[in-house]
């Protein structure tokens, strides 16, 4: 029975390792094949996102942050505030600044010493969506002794570990907090929040938020960005093959199921800090 027994788990193990040999040799196929039974190698349907945890106040010494997991891609965004003169092609405005860093211990495809391509694009995009987009509830400037101060707001964010698309939250909505010169803390509020979904596209098939190893294997990706009315902010396709319409219609879709339930994660987080905070 012993030898039996041993039999069966080394037939097992060598079951498992043809597998991921399998998996590595030809990715393509592999996805394929899981694809014709509507099942992901991750086990998610095609229109499922990866399970998704938000944990605010994150760093005890910023005015506000969150710790954002999406499957095994996690972020940590922070966010910092200061008092300056405006400039004077907005002077009745503030300004956001967002910085984006993937340290090597996010991924093996960044090397040390070498800032990854792909984070001043992510910045960039980050940057624009939240100062086009995004409505504060309350100017980012106040008057203090007949002086007007704006009030920039930097968010560094970190990749802590990269397995697909980072460019799918928010913000973090109602917790950003600042102390101006007159020493009085008021929340500073996003009453718009955008929110994004990538869908990874292979031949009649739409991958909702794809996983790393399936974005290596796809050529073509949609990433649609929508506000908190469900309105089109942007629509980005980084090359690839051409897409139909409808195609296009079916990411919208997705993006506003997936937009609904990120900022439901994201209020019942708010809820609950706001209630330990008065506890």
């Amino acid at each position: 029975m012993a030898a039996e027994a041993q039999a069966t788990a080394a037939g097992g193990l060598a079951g498992e390792m043809e597998v991921e040999a399998y998996r590595r040799l030809f990715p393509l196929a592999f996805l394929e094949r899981h694809l014709r039974e509507s099942v992901r190698p991750d086990a998610r349907r095609p229109a499922e996102a990866r399970p998704t945890t938000v944990a605010l106040a994150a760093v005890s010494s910023a005015h506000g942050s969150a710790l954002v997991r999406l499957g095994d891609t996690a972020m940590l965004a922070s966010i910092k505030l200061e008092v300056m003169s405006p400039s004077g092609e907005a002077p009745d405005e503030g300004s956001i600044a967002v910085e984006f860093h993937m340290p090597p211990i996010c991924s093996p495809l960044v090397r040390p010493g070498r800032p990854a391509e792909v984070a001043p694009v992510i910045s960039k995009n980050l940057e624009d969506i939240l100062m086009r987009d995004a409505k504060f509830e309350g100017a980012l400037f106040d008057q203090w002794e007949g002086i007007l101060v704006s009030i920039p707001v930097e968010i560094p964010l970190v990749s802590v570990g990269d397995d697909g698309r980072v460019f799918t939250v928010g913000g973090n909505e109602g917790k950003a907090k600042y102390e101006l010169v007159n020493r009085e803390k008021r929340k500073l509020t996003i009453t718009n929040v955008p929110f994004s979904l990538t869908c990874a596209l292979h031949k009649d098939n739409v991958l909702a938020d794809p996983t790393a190893e399936e974005e290596s294997i796809i050529e073509t990706s949609v990433t649609i960005v929508l506000d908190s009315s469900d309105q089109i902010v942007s629509i980005q396709k980084p090359g690839g093959a051409v897409t139909s319409m409808t195609t296009i219609k079916e990411c919208i879709s997705l993006a506003k199921d997936r937009r609904r339930k990120l900022r439901e994660i994201l209020m019942d987080n708010v809820e609950a800090m706001e209630v330990d905070q008065t506890d």
